[in-house]
């Protein structure tokens, strides 16, 4: 990708739960034999196969100037190893554009997931590492008939650098 020369920043938070409420669910560890509730991923994967795969990504960097959402499935996303990473994100909406004012950018430990709401807008995972292996959780054709992509550069001229 191509960065502009004045690329907006975007300051990216340490994720924690309740920060994150308004796009999805940050999941952690818990107790083996603990019985399921509220803190684990709140799972919608009804209108088709679910598709869980590892995918290596390579040298994403901090930049985008798109951003995309699901309207049909939850996803989940984790890194493999550890390995820290970036993700922007604004909550879910009925426009066919994110709100810029809930834009905003987390820094996601390797100890944990994410699971974004359906329609969850999300640019990402990007991370400065030569690449990352993620696990992921979507439907079978997630990125066939449910990836609906907003282009800043091109509608509005602008791109984002988290920092």
């Amino acid at each position: 990708m191509i960065v502009p020369k004045s690329p907006r920043s975007l300051p990216a938070t340490w994720i924690d739960a309740p920060s994150f409420q308004p796009y999805g669910q940050v999941i952690s560890a818990s107790a083996d034999g603990k019985l399921f509730d509220e803190t684990e991923a709140q799972l919608e994967l009804s209108q088709g196969i679910p598709r869980f795969y590892i995918m290596r990504l390579q040298s994403r960097g901090r930049y985008f100037d798109r951003i995309t959402r699901h309207v049909c499935c939850t996803q989940c996303l984790g890194s493999l190893e550890g390995k820290e990473w970036l993700m922007a994100v604004a909550p879910p909406s009925e426009s066919d554009r994110p709100d810029l004012n809930q834009l905003r950018a987390f820094k996601i430990p390797g100890n944990c997931f994410i699971k974004l709401e359906v329609g969850t807008w999300h640019a990402g995972p990007l991370f400065d590492a030569e690449s990352i292996n993620f696990y992921n959780l979507e439907l079978s054709d997630t990125n066939i008939t449910d990836h609906f992509t907003y282009d800043f550069l091109k509608n509005d001229g602008i791109s984002f650098e988290i920092i």
